[in-house]
């Protein structure tokens, strides 16, 4: 087993500050294996029926715990009421740590019914991260880790083996989708995700979307939706602030996973006109689990000037490019950008650089980091 301290470290501080985690994210993204890393746990499965009976009376199920237990509570969606055992667990039992795994967000929104404010936190776990790639998976081949995907399994295996990816979508549609959401039309739903997936990174035209998979507009709405909620799609909505030319309405979509993003496209290998889209899905990971998503968006003008990835931190907004290699970066869309936004950070981010730098093109200063270094600069904002 890999042990995965990034995430480990992030459930902790979570505990801190609430007694229940509901750690989210895409079918088979690990977070059973997640939760059984942690010491001295009491492990449930909530899709076993003889586990999920052990909490029909959940009054007498905690009170048997030692009082300061870790509990984790496996697929807590396949219950009746999560809810209302969350909040006997927070409420009754204040020493206990609970740990409450589901696909997605959505079983949390339609069966929770007691909001559970002040008592949980969300912890959405992402596809393997690129720092966790090098320090604890040992694998730095970069195209491996584009071509293959950042599931667990998928990324271990040696190659891209197209039958995991095969059986994932009929199994996130089944499971995910159909249970959840009640969503009958399969062909068409999974039609609009491979084209989501191929488009990853573009801006998303329900206009064009549905007349490409023959479905009205108002659903194409709803699925895209249902894909966000269930973690297999990210809306990264445009910044704006006031600027007469610039985009402020149609947000860019970006696939979960680059894995998935090379299955929809049939890539079997990556090219160098490849790796720099690919690159920036990454990056975005990073910068995700760095804000937890506050904060975050891109800019365009309508002149078709971009800045990959801006944070707003208070009033000052940072600026993040993505470039295989720093040699490549145009500084050009981002001397606009700093043109009306003039405080901030700008960071390249690059694969091959183990410790940042400054580097000035013209009379903007560029901090040129790894994946790494960009965690630590904005979690510790």
């Amino acid at each position: 087993m890999i042990i995965r301290p990034y995430w480990l470290n992030r459930i902790r501080a979570v505990w801190q500050k609430r007694p229940i985690v509901w750690l989210a994210g895409v079918r088979r993204v690990g977070k059973t294996t997640l939760a059984r890393m942690l010491p001295d746990i009491v492990y449930l499965s909530c899709d076993l029926p003889s586990e999920a009976r052990r909490l029909e009376d959940p009054e007498m199920f905690f009170g048997a715990q030692s009082k300061n237990a870790v509990i984790v509570l496996d697929e807590i969606h396949r219950l009746s009421d999560p809810s209302r055992i969350l909040k006997i667990a927070a409420d009754a039992f204040p020493g206990l740590r609970i740990l409450a795994t589901g696909s997605s967000t959505l079983a949390a929104i339609r069966k929770f019914r007691d909001s559970l404010t002040g008592r949980k936190l969300v912890l959405t776990l992402f596809p393997v991260l690129w720092t966790e790639c090098e320090e604890e998976f040992h694998i730095l081949d970069l195209d491996r880790r584009l071509l293959n995907g950042g599931l667990p399994e998928f990324l271990l295996n040696p190659t891209k083996d197209e039958h995991l990816f095969t059986e994932w979508m009929d199994s996130f549609y089944a499971r995910d989708i159909q249970e959840l959401f009640a969503v009958r039309e399969r062909t068409g739903f999974l039609k609009l995700l491979r084209l989501m997936l191929r488009q990853s990174g573009g801006q998303a035209d329900y206009s064009a979307l549905s007349r490409e998979c023959d479905l009205s507009r108002p659903t194409v709405k709803a699925y895209l939706e249902a894909m966000s909620i269930a973690c297999a799609l990210y809306p990264l909505p445009p910044f704006h602030g006031g600027g007469r030319r610039e985009i402020v309405r149609r947000p860019k979509v970006y696939g979960f996973d680059t894995g998935f993003v090379t299955y929809a496209r049939g890539w079997r290998d990556i090219r160098d006109d490849d790796r720099g889209l690919l690159w920036e899905h990454l990056v975005l990971d990073v910068l995700r689990a760095a804000t937890w998503g506050e904060g975050l968006h891109f800019w365009r003008d309508k002149s078709g000037r971009e800045v990959d990835f801006v944070v707003r931190r208070g009033r000052a907004v940072d600026a993040v490019e993505c470039k295989i290699n720093v040699d490549r970066f145009d500084p050009k869309s981002l001397a606009v950008f700093r043109e009306s936004y003039p405080q901030g950070s700008n960071y390249l981010v690059c694969p091959a650089i183990k410790s940042s730098f400054a580097r000035r093109f013209g009379p903007l200063v560029v901090k040129v980091v790894g994946c790494r270094d960009l965690l630590g600069e904005f979690e510790k904002g």
